[in-house]
């Protein structure tokens, strides 16, 4: 019944199927190190300041490695820069399992490997998000990216768990190791891939710096991607009170609550996820995602009302369901309304902001929450996220009216028969 719901069409074609598999294999067994190194950090220095800074130091890395490797993938052969972004994580991960053998690294050493992880992911995730249009056609792109998705949170919510049990058991360097292992599954994968050489109309000459400025350029003169970013930044920033579940359950609800709060929301973008075949052959893409978006506002102020933690929890999965609805569309809309010579750099641009917006989210509601309390706060967020929804989509109508042509059967795996 499960598989029936997963809309499964793209793991027609054979390289998105390799890759797709490579990624289910390693979204628990090498995830790990995301539990593995904060708990080494703290062990080592006993301050969680220092987790602190490392997640910065990470970030900060991530983002200069998101906009380089996006000016690289689109002047160069995208299969070998995922090649070396994979591969330089799999060196980092190594690294990790040789210092915890050797009982440890000083903390300078940990700072620079978190650094590198974050270069390496930043590299990873900008150069995939521009591999995969090349990979299937603009019609599977959305059951793709939802196939994509849906690995990356049960990575979320099974890696760190399994990860939390082990650490009693084996140690960290078990765990750093395992994360090595299984990126030696994706490399296989991604060596695998047909070359994916630099669209012919890729400008080489200029420098990566000139070639990032071109590509915010770019994105700042396309209406319709300026108006999906500010949906997605308006759900990101204004409808993401996950800051205040803390004193959210202390205050109403019992501190044993907040583990739940924090796991309704990936329960229910897993559950969006194996029903994706209810979603993904819509043709209304932009449609599909501002209405998501909307009703992710509006499960947040009605979170917000709720006194009964079950009837609290359910909106939140709710919501999350709706949120990966709301990505989904989000990223097939922006890889097919990119020219593919810039595709690289606008999934840079994509990346910090997936990645700095919860941040952003964070700060303002933990500071507008210590001023006027959590509950209001998160019912403001909900209703900022419907009222700026509703002005963009009145600024930038196209985006209500875009739609892509009724899909076609295709096993492609040729880039050229694949790209929209």
């Amino acid at each position: 019944m499960v598989s029936f719901m997963v809309d499964r069409r793209p793991l027609t074609v054979p390289a998105f199927r390799r890759l797709w598999v490579a990624s289910l294999v390693s979204a628990v067994g090498g995830s790990f190190s995301v539990v593995a190194v904060p708990v080494q950090l703290y062990a080592s220095t006993g301050s969680s300041a220092t987790v602190g800074a490392a997640a910065v130091v990470s970030f900060v890395a991530l983002a200069f490695a998101a906009l380089g490797t996006g000016a690289i993938a689109d002047t160069r052969d995208r299969r070998r820069v995922l090649l070396a972004g994979q591969s330089g994580l799999a060196v980092v991960y190594l690294a990790l399992w040789v210092q915890a053998v050797l009982g440890g690294a000083p903390l300078p050493v940990l700072l620079l490997l978190v650094a590198g992880q974050g270069l390496t992911s930043g590299a990873i995730g900008t150069t995939s998000g521009a591999v995969l249009p090349r990979l299937v056609p603009a019609e599977l792109l959305p059951a793709a990216n939802s196939l994509n998705s849906l690995v990356r949170y049960l990575g979320y919510i099974l890696g760190p768990t399994v990860a939390g049990l082990l650490i009693p058991v084996t140690g960290l360097a078990t765990l750093y190791l395992c994360d090595a292992l299984a990126l030696l599954v994706v490399l296989v994968a991604v060596h695998r891939l047909p070359a994916l050489p630099a669209a012919p109309s890729a400008e080489r000459s200029h420098g990566v710096v000139r070639q990032v400025l071109a590509g915010f350029r770019y994105l700042a003169g396309s209406r319709m991607l300026v108006a999906v970013l500010s949906v997605d930044l308006a759900a990101m920033v204004f409808g993401m009170p996950s800051a205040l579940y803390p004193e959210l359950a202390q205050r109403e609800f019992g501190e044993s609550s907040v583990g739940l709060f924090y796991a309704a929301y990936p329960a229910g973008v897993v559950l969006a996820g194996l029903g994706s075949s209810v979603f993904t052959r819509a043709r209304r893409h932009g449609l599909m995602m501002a209405g998501a978006a909307v009703a992710w506002g509006v499960a947040v102020a009605v979170f917000s009302l709720m006194t009964s933690l079950w009837a609290a929890l359910a909106v939140l999965a709710a919501g999350g369901a709706v949120n990966f609805v709301l990505s989904t569309f989000r990223n097939a809309i922006s890889q097919t309304c990119t020219d593919d010579a810039m595709r690289g750099r606008i999934q840079g641009a994509l990346t910090i902001i997936l990645v700095g917006g919860p941040q952003l989210a964070n700060l303002l509601h933990g500071s507008i929450g210590a001023l006027i309390g959590p509950r209001p706060t998160i019912g403001i967020g909900g209703l900022l996220t419907v009222v700026t929804v509703l002005v963009v989509l009145r600024v930038a109508p196209e985006l209500r009216r875009y739609a892509v042509d009724p899909p076609r059967e295709t096993t492609a795996e040729s880039p050229r028969a694949a790209t929209p």
